[in-house]
């Protein structure tokens, strides 16, 4: 596959795998999915790479999620909403290695959910994560919610849904959903740091670590393609179309009445 979205990159035992659409903040589209499952893949199956990096270009996003201008009730892409999130999931959960969220900025909406997804997770101090599903007539009824739940607790995870607020990084590492904090300009010394202390464990047993992790979350799985479905019948809707219109006009939605 010749990635148009992305950048795929080796450096030292880790492969770099980096959503490309600054002037989107790095939203994903249907392609976007579609290279970073190929590569994901491709990263999960070379015996030289310990670790997988997933990170954004530039300094403002790690990721923005679903890039609403793609978003017409559908997204451009396959899958049951249109983008093959579940897939995406499953792939950063089906590594065999150690996938590590490089957090450079905003990891918002569907970047928040894959820093969720990732086994680790690193952002430099300017960095924020939150939701704004519903303010978009949107949600992830999956590991963006459920499993998001078993990393920061229910009541958080519930906040985080409910209220869609921006936690700055410091308040995310407080609350489980990053690992470590550093200074920007540290932040790829400490990304690669991270990569040399797994790349010198036994890959076995971290692959095993990893599987056995998974299991004890895998049924959210099966939650996770029921409430895509639902979620598919909820974007024809006049309330969720609502909340992309008011996004791409730059005004607040109007839900009720």
């Amino acid at each position: 596959m010749e990635y148009q979205d992305i950048t795929y990159e080796i450096r030292g035992p880790a492969a770099w795998i980096t959503i490309n659409r600054p002037e989107k903040y790095n939203a994903f589209r249907g392609q976007t999915c579609e290279e970073l499952i190929h590569a994901i893949t491709k990263a999960s199956w070379d015996k030289s790479v310990a670790a997988i990096v997933l990170t954004g270009a530039g300094s403002k996003a790690f990721c923005t999620g679903g890039d609403q201008s793609a978003h017409d009730g559908a997204y451009d892409g396959r899958g049951t909403v249109g983008l093959p999130v579940e897939e995406l999931q499953t792939a950063i959960r089906d590594a065999p290695k150690p996938v590590i969220a490089r957090i450079n900025g905003f990891a918002i909406g569907g970047g928040n959910v894959l820093v969720t997804c990732c086994d680790l997770a690193i952002a430099s101090e300017n960095a924020v994560l939150g939701q704004v599903g519903p303010k978009v007539g949107s949600v992830d009824p999956g590991f963006g919610t459920a499993y998001l739940a078993r990393v920061v607790g229910e009541k958080k995870a519930r906040e985080i849904w409910m209220l869609c607020r921006r936690y700055p990084a410091q308040e995310a590492l407080q609350m489980g959903l990053v690992n470590a904090v550093v200074p920007s300009e540290q932040l790829d010394d400490e990304v690669e740091r991270w990569c040399a202390e797994i790349a010198a464990l036994s890959p076995t047993a971290i692959a095993i670590a990893k599987k056995s992790f998974n299991m004890d979350s895998e049924s959210i799985r099966g939650i996770s393609a029921l409430g895509m479905q639902a979620l598919s019948l909820f974007y024809g809707t006049e309330e969720s179309r609502e909340g992309v219109t008011a996004f791409l006009e730059k005004r607040a939605p109007k839900f009720r009445g």
